[in-house]
């Protein structure tokens, strides 16, 4: 089993969360569950949108909806439990459970960036090559794009996740963070973290470092091609398809870089979690519906018709 020095098994661990305060926790509550609804709310306005509108069966709304699913479980990785301990007012989590939330928040974040990347790669094919976009994004590499993103992460979640369960862990069970983050989990065993070190800074680079280029290059490329277009309208067109992309790229990029690269570990990579586990989930919905004609007008047919069909 997972013995201690002292032969004393650990079973849990506790999770610090943000504020001693005991006056503040209420705030902390309302804040954290309005932000978890809006994102849950918003992401499944999105998927009810492109699932009731044939208008939207295009891969970049195909694309967003596998994105809005994988918001709303991403964001309900962490927050449900931290919403919990605060109103039970505890602040355990078991060992299990540690575990089970750190494989599932490593799977739906890596979810996220390969997500990203391919839909980098999918505005690259619609703005460089516009007369073979619907030959070269066929439902068929859609679907393949998806399904490999999902089995890459799987596999970089169950590796950082196995190699943490031999790790034993002494009497220092405080997790100085709002979820079972795998690097405070890394600091607090007592045992030769060598390893899960390596592996930790391989797939950052591999898995982290290879999309970011990805996106980078596919962005250039989209860059120059509308550089070559002559007319301004043409341009604009163009440039509109990706800016809400470019947005949930950047705030996604900057908030995890942010974390990562962070010497100071406990509160500033407290807060920065916040802004992608939480945040950016929840301004997704936002910046792409905001800036999109198809979206609001899929959501108005959609709420026009339910009216509708109430109304008689």
């Amino acid at each position: 089993g997972f013995l201690l020095r002292n032969d004393t098994q650990i079973s849990e661990f506790l999770l610090l969360g943000f504020s001693e305060e005991q006056g503040l926790q209420p705030l902390v509550f309302g804040f954290f569950l309005s932000m978890y609804l809006i994102a849950v709310l918003g992401n499944l306005l999105i998927i009810l949108a492109y699932s009731s509108d044939s208008h939207l069966h295009t891969p970049m709304y195909f694309f967003l909806a596998n994105l809005s699913f994988v918001d709303i479980c991403f964001t309900s990785t962490t927050v449900p439990k931290m919403l919990w301990n605060i109103w039970t007012q505890s602040k355990v989590i078991t060992y299990a459970g540690c575990i089970t939330q750190l494989f599932f928040f490593i799977f739906w974040a890596g979810l996220d960036v390969f997500l990203l990347t391919v839909m980098a790669y999918d505005r690259f094919v619609a703005i460089c090559h516009p007369l073979y976009y619907m030959v070269i994004m066929n439902p068929r590499l859609c679907g393949l794009l998806v399904l490999g993103s999902w089995v890459l992460s799987t596999l970089n979640s169950l590796l950082q996740s196995l190699i943490v369960l031999p790790l034993s862990f002494c009497t220092e069970v405080e997790i100085p963070h709002f979820f079972c983050e795998l690097n405070q989990m890394i600091q607090l065993a007592c045992s030769d973290t060598y390893l899960n070190n390596m592996v930790v800074y391989v797939a950052g680079v591999l898995l982290g470092g290879g999309p970011f280029i990805g996106i980078l290059y596919s962005y250039c490329k989209i860059v120059s091609s509308i550089r070559g277009i002559s007319s301004a309208q043409g341009k604009y067109k163009a440039f509109s398809t990706c800016v809400s992309h470019i947005s949930v790229v950047s705030l996604f990029y900057c908030t995890v870089l942010g974390v990562y690269f962070s010497s100071t570990v406990t509160h500033s990579s407290r807060s920065t979690s916040v802004m992608y586990t939480v945040v950016t989930p929840m301004l997704n919905p936002f910046i792409y519906s905001l800036r999109n004609k198809d979206i609001k007008e899929a959501l108005r047919r959609l709420f026009g018709m339910t009216f509708d069909h109430w109304l008689l």
